[in-house]
């Protein structure tokens, strides 16, 4: 197999993992990266026990635990605070293994770079297109560099370029609701609960990460793209949400305006197809999912594992790549669209709507809940 080139587009979690796991079983793949270089971008990251089941398997969970935060529950908050749900995390994770842990993006990006060979990973190289030449794919560079390959594995993100080409009718789709993100000092805070509050006027998360960092997210109803929205500052944010609970206004207080992160919440809707000959497409290139479930990147976590165990299986990494499909399709359009509907009730605005849900949750038996739970968190391997 040693022969056999295989190229990953795309350097962020779904590549790199997929190069660690692709090496552990005696394949070779090179990576190549849009950005110029790795920055300490982003914010926080939630893995949930499907991704750190794929780690341990990897044989390198524990320094992925070393990197964040494990958490021990996940409050569901109205408003006022009052609790809608909670969630006991050590209880998951004793049933599915270590649940709930929290991590800054960059810091574990960092960490999956540092398991590969640095002359495996090249930068700058942000794929445009793709040809067929013979039994090889031809990729396209945007600076105007090419690269031949015998197989193709895709994980570049929702935006890709190679999926558009595949699938031209699989453009991102808006969600209904715009978001800010920060990480910021929690030092002074000292803010220790996982929690996510629902309201009237929008959504309010917070996760506390590692080295006295806290991680926050703030979701509003917006047209797509609205200038409003993207012109809001702290102090804005401030406004819309001072009559939720505390500490939810004393973070804003506590933010800086160079923190704020915003962006629109798109997703794709579930395209039907990962595997095209000498091509597959992984994680958010493949399905791109909005955040409430916290699986967009436990899912390209799960790919990288799969993808690998079917590689691992022949030589005819073509007929890994259409078994690859038939394993994962399932359970993501699953996870697309269940996080799809959750975002839109989570985003309701209506006071009596918003009593209903939060009344309906409040009362919904536990062995309901449990069996959701083992749906996003079950795996096949």
């Amino acid at each position: 197999m040693g022969k056999i080139k295989v190229s990953i587009i795309g350097g962020g979690i779904a590549g790199l993992t997929t190069a660690i796991a692709l090496r552990q079983k005696g394949i070779q793949a090179n990576v190549y990266e849009a950005a110029p270089q790795v920055k300490p971008v982003g914010a926080g990251l939630s893995l949930s026990s499907n991704a750190m089941r794929v780690y341990n398997l990897l044989g390198f969970m524990d320094e992925v635990i070393r990197k964040g935060r494990l958490m021990a529950s996940f409050a569901l908050l109205d408003q006022k605070g009052k609790i809608i749900t909670m969630a006991d995390s050590e209880a998951i994770s004793n049933k599915y293994g270590l649940d709930n842990f929290l991590i800054h993006r960059y810091a574990l990006h960092e960490l999956l770079l540092s398991k590969l060979d640095s002359d495996t990973v090249f930068t700058s190289k942000r794929a445009i297109a793709f040809s067929h030449q013979k039994d090889q794919v031809l990729v396209s560079f945007e600076d105007g560099s090419s690269l031949s390959t015998d197989y193709l594995i895709v994980g570049d993100g929702i935006h890709s370029a190679i999926r558009k080409q595949l699938l031209p009718k699989s453009t991102p789709r808006y969600s209904g609701y715009t978001c800010w993100r920060a990480v910021m000092d929690n030092s002074r805070l000292q803010i220790n609960q996982t929690s996510e509050t629902w309201g009237t006027k929008g959504r309010f998360g917070i996760a506390p990460l590692a080295h006295e960092q806290l991680y926050w997210f703030a979701c509003i109803n917006a047209p797509r793209n609205d200038p409003r929205m993207q012109s809001m500052k702290v102090l804005d944010l401030l406004a819309h949400f001072k009559d939720y609970h505390d500490p939810i206004p004393r973070i804003l207080e506590h933010t800086e305006e160079h923190q704020l992160l915003w962006n629109d919440i798109i997703d794709i809707s579930p395209i039907g197809q990962f595997a095209f000959d000498r091509i597959v497409l992984v994680g958010d290139a493949a399905h791109a999912t909005t955040p409430n479930l916290g699986q967009g990147a436990c899912q390209a976590i799960e790919d990288a594992y799969i993808l690998a165990d079917e590689m691992a299986k022949g030589e005819d990494f073509s007929k890994a790549f259409q078994s690859f499909e038939m394993r994962r399709i399932p359970r993501t359009d699953f996870i697309v669209n269940i996080s799809w509907k959750m975002g839109k009730v989570a985003q309701w605005e209506n006071p009596f709507l918003c009593s209903v849900r939060n009344f309906a949750l409040r009362n919904t038996p536990k062995s309901f809940n449990d069996k959701q739970i083992e749906k996003i968190l079950k795996t096949d391997f």
